[in-house]
């Protein structure tokens, strides 16, 4: 799994869903320009201990991500969109593209790929959702379609005083 963050503007937004990435074992791609440094401190704090964990790619424009990952699906996440996220059936290579903070994916982008465009649902009149509360909501829908493929779906159960508790 891809996820893809076309301009992404703050580093903080940027750092939780590196984060995300992380823990799930999803690939990060950051298509230029960046609103940030990567060395900013904010995007490194919002990442905490967890950079070592992530794939990350970076790209010069969203035209360089689509020429090499030809044949993967691409999901195009817009509050603009008619179909919900959760009606997709994802697949491990699927590429799952978001937009900047300020303006989402550009106009260009959604209507070329229309019938590949999903939202979130919200109440009426809502603007938008944080971006990395979106991502995180899309990867784990994504990751639990797929039966979280190497992730722990058990945890070790509670432990008092060095005790099980059942």
């Amino acid at each position: 799994m891809h996820i893809v963050l076309i301009e992404p503007e703050i580093p903080g937004n940027t750092g939780n869903i590196a984060r995300t990435c992380a823990d799930t074992g999803i690939e990060l791609h950051l298509v230029k320009p960046l609103g940030f440094s990567t060395d900013d401190k904010h995007l490194k704090r919002a990442g905490l201990d967890y950079w070592h964990l992530v794939k990350i790619h970076y790209h010069e424009n969203f035209d360089e991500v689509l020429k090499e990952y030809a044949g993967h699906n691409f999901y195009y996440l817009s509050k603009k969109a008619a179909h919900c996220y959760t009606d997709i059936h994802y697949q491990p290579d699927d590429m799952l593209v978001f937009g900047k903070e300020t303006a989402g994916i550009p106009e260009e982008i959604l209507k070329a790929n229309w019938d590949h465009s999903v939202r979130i649902p919200m109440v009426k009149g809502a603007r938008s959702l944080n971006l990395s509360n979106s991502v995180a909501i899309v990867a784990f829908e994504a990751e639990r379609q797929l039966g979280f493929p190497g992730l722990e779906y058990e945890g070790p159960g509670l432990r008092i005083d060095g005790k099980q508790v059942d």
